[in-house]
């Protein structure tokens, strides 16, 4: 292992701002596929710092980096064999060192993406609690007797598809994964654990990282008596966290994740956070039920996490302006004392370009709305050059989930390929050597060589938004009131002590006009959309937007 380089948290350049993360943009990083460095196909933490000044370029905040740690990779780093140290595979710790000095000199904050619901079955923790059942670590993950039938303990089902519980030949026992086999769960219910897991991310904090994104936050425990979960009525089955063709979908998941010890543990993290003083948190919730207000629960205060995100704008429903007022109303409903990440896209699912059949001048409508939501923002690697899902044929797919149902899912390897740097290399200028998975060929007429220069392209939008929002600060943490919505048609307001700005879209192929809230209202002038002010009423072009600050 590589002797620790401690850059303490002390030393960061950027200037200290404990509420940095409200309302903040963050760049999301998938190390494998961003920037191979050293010709291996694989991306790493050099190829990342390679390409900082491109993602500062954006005018993003903070990035999140996907798992670099040790991995035997079957689920490509979310299964941790060693929390504290760099698979060589992505470089070293003092990469990583290099990295964060890297990005702080370039304006930006650094978030790791930690795994602390499970590890691999690598991880000399998992060795040692399966080689007895009165060891140091024997009750460190969820194990269980048989049913007098040798049935797995309850019917808790894996979101990889099967059973929760996989039999453990040494123990005699089963244990639990929610989702590889070869991802068995820690036991939340055991204090060294948790002690453990906080010891990690100081670890992490010492080492200069300004927060964390918590892989799958609501997974952490399970009830203690393992009860089973209750069937789910079909007309109440949602599809936003695991695909239709799997049988997870058909329980309410009441036991197996989301149980009320979890807020004792945040406390605990947040009370770590402090004092570091300006890092955060975000928490991805992974629940078709109640994820919003499972996001809300988790957010409220000063002591639980900074900002979570669900799942409502990351599944395959259109989000119509019907749709989107629906998620809006929820939020304001169960969450308007917490705090929402919103996101389109992500590693985990198809990219919104392809999931919602986007064209252009939709795709920068969605945006639009999207930067002008209440809540920070996560955007994925590529989502600003219009990347579409990519085709990957059977035989060169590596996602574990989706050879599982492969061929009515085809899992994520599709919003996992290269990043397309170049136009002309056959590897899109992100490798030497032949990429982990394939370059899609029509991501090449995407690639950044062709849009960095052309002032109409979807990066030079991204670029023109973000600087737009950022000139904005009411878009960043100004008050939020829905002002009407159809099925073409969302508006709301934007207010703070400075400014109060009027958002609204035509999602739809008419004309549409809708009446102004109460005052006297222009248009801003530099949003870059067509929408216009007649008397008291916002008229808007098909797939248009318009903005008006009240006078």
């Amino acid at each position: 292992m590589v002797a620790p380089h401690i850059v303490t948290h002390e030393n960061k350049p950027l200037p200290t701002d404990d509420d940095w993360w409200r309302g903040a943009v963050i760049y999301q990083i998938y190390p494998r596929s961003f920037q191979d460095s050293n010709g291996d196909g694989v991306g790493d933490l050099t190829g990342i710092i390679h390409r900082l000044p491109y993602v500062a370029s954006l005018g993003v905040d903070a990035i999140w980096i996907s798992p670099f740690f040790p991995s035997p990779m079957l689920d490509f780093g979310y299964d941790v064999m060693n929390y504290r140290d760099v698979d060589p595979m992505f470089g070293t710790l003092a990469d990583f060192d290099a990295l964060i000095q890297r990005a702080h000199d370039l304006g930006m904050r650094v978030m790791i993406d930690l795994v602390l619901s499970h590890t691999s079955d690598q991880h000399r923790w998992f060795r040692e609690s399966r080689a007895s059942r009165d060891n140091a670590r024997s009750n460190w993950y969820v194990w269980a007797d048989a049913k007098e039938d040798g049935t797995p303990p309850n019917n808790w089902l894996s979101i990889f598809g099967g059973s929760a519980w996989e039999w453990d030949s040494e123990r005699l026992q089963y244990y639990l994964h929610n989702f590889l086999k070869e991802q068995p769960d820690l036991n939340f219910h055991e204090p060294e654990v948790q002690d453990e897991l906080l010891s990690v991310a100081r670890f992490w904090l010492e080492r200069g990282v300004d927060g964390f994104r918590l892989d799958t936050i609501n997974f952490y425990f399970a009830d203690q008596d393992l009860r089973d979960n209750p069937p789910l009525a079909e007309d109440r089955r949602d599809y936003s966290t695991a695909p239709k063709v799997n049988p997870y979908n058909w329980q309410e998941h009441l036991y197996d994740k989301s149980r009320p010890e979890m807020i004792g543990f945040l406390q605990r993290l947040r009370a770590l956070m402090n004092e570091f003083g300006d890092t955060a948190c975000v928490g991805e919730v992974g629940d078709a039920q109640r994820g919003m207000e499972i996001m809300g629960e988790y957010t409220r205060g000063d002591d639980l996490m900074q900002m979570c995100y669900a799942f409502e704008f990351l599944s395959v429903e259109p989000p119509s302006g019907r749709r989107v007022g629906q998620v809006l109303r929820k939020f304001m409903t169960v969450a308007a004392d917490g705090w929402a990440c919103w996101a389109f896209s992500n590693h985990d699912v198809e990219r919104h370009v392809t999931r919602w059949s986007l064209d252009a001048a939709e795709l920068r409508v969605y945006l639009a709305i999207l930067l002008s939501l209440r809540g920070s923002i996560c955007l994925y690697q590529g989502e600003e050059l219009g990347l579409t899902e990519a085709y990957v044929p059977y035989e060169e797919l590596q996602d574990p989930y989706g050879k599982r149902f492969w061929p009515k899912y085809r899992g994520r390897d599709g919003c996992r390929t290269p990043m397309p740097w170049l136009s002309d290399n056959m590897h899109a200028g992100f490798s030497d050597a032949k990429p982990w998975l394939p370059v899609a060929l029509e991501h090449l007429r995407m690639a950044v060589s062709l849009q960095e220069n052309d002032p109409e392209s979807m990066l030079s939008t991204y670029r023109r938004m973000l600087a737009w929002r950022k000139s904005h600060p009411v878009l960043a943490k100004g008050g939020f009131a829905l002002h009407r919505t159809t099925d073409s048609l969302v508006s709301y307001v934007r207010e703070d002590e400075t400014e109060a700005m009027f958002c609204a879209f035509n999602l739809g192929p008419d004309p549409v006009s809708v009446e102004l809230p109460a005052g006297d209202w222009e248009v801003i002038p530099d949003s870059g959309f067509a929408g216009s002010i007649v008397g008291n009423e916002a008229e808007l072009p098909p797939v248009q937007a318009v903005f008006a600050r009240r006078k």
